[in-house]
């Protein structure tokens, strides 16, 4: 079939809940009315009358964490130290370090939007779907997860909304080969405010962000805030999401996309 493409990524836009508060993105436009200005101070005695219709140039200053918007995680983020599991501890890997190659491999989705909000998903349940969709794990297949929250972007509840993947069904993944992970939520854990009561009634700290800390045994990237995950079939797919090269940085923005050709699927 001809190639074709489906976005994953979400918008980095103003006033539309993609993070908590706090966190937001915030994006000031300048429209070509406003930057003749701007545009004289490079070329003295220049009028805004001077210039094409009046116009100058449009442009916008970010205000952005290196996890707004759809994004990739470096294990860096997770913890100080990586591979503990393979044999020795080492420095965790940072976003500018991450091998391009994990960002650029066939894709599989793991359809878990019958599953409540704060649900924990276990390597059985992911064994489970694998089976269910009929596909076996290659190593490096990037493994996306499709829950409740894809559907809430945007709303009040998106931050609280979908599963999350545990500690041992991420384990499950990566001693499988697997390198990158995805889901459509705000976080690859279960949101916070449903690990928050477990954490209260238990005091247990494993509890607390357990799929980002399985990188500490074995180091991992995953994608956040993905969209339209919907779209996508079981596997059949590749996908793109080549992280911002930033130095030294916990994460980096991606233009994640699913790329259907079936060229790339036989030469893989």
């Amino acid at each position: 079939m001809p190639r074709s493409f489906i976005d994953l990524s979400i918008y980095l836009e103003n006033d539309v809940l993609s993070d908590p508060p706090a966190f937001a993105p915030r994006i000031d436009y300048v429209t070509h009315k406003d930057s003749p200005e701007q545009i004289a101070a490079f070329f003295p005695g220049l009028r805004e009358g001077d210039l094409p219709d009046g116009e100058g140039w449009a442009a916008e200053t970010v205000r952005l964490s290196t996890h707004n918007g759809t994004h990739l995680d470096a294990p860096y983020h997770f913890h100080s130290t990586m591979n503990k599991a393979l044999g020795k501890a080492e420095r965790s890997t940072t976003i500018d370090e991450v091998p391009l190659e994990w960002c650029f491999q066939p894709g599989v989705k793991l359809d878990f939007r019958h599953l409540p909000d704060g649900h924990v998903v276990t390597a059985r349940e992911v064994e489970e779907e694998l089976a269910r969709i009929h596909h076996t794990l290659q190593p490096l297949e990037i493994v996306v997860v499709n829950t409740r929250a894809g559907t809430r972007y945007g709303e009040a509840d998106y931050v609280s909304s979908g599963c999350g993947i545990g500690y041992e069904a991420t384990m499950y993944l990566l001693e499988r080969g697997v390198r990158l992970t995805g889901t459509d939520a705000w976080s690859w854990d279960a949101p916070f405010v449903h690990t928050a009561k477990k954490y209260e009634a238990t005091k247990d700290a494993s509890l607390i962000w357990e799929g980002h800390k399985a990188g500490r045994d074995i180091g991992y990237c995953h994608l956040e805030k993905l969209h339209n995950l919907e779209a996508l079939p079981p596997d059949g797919f590749f996908i793109s999401c080549f992280p911002h090269k930033i130095r030294g940085a916990s994460a980096g923005w991606t233009r994640a996309v699913a790329i259907f050709d079936d060229a790339l699927m036989r030469n893989n």
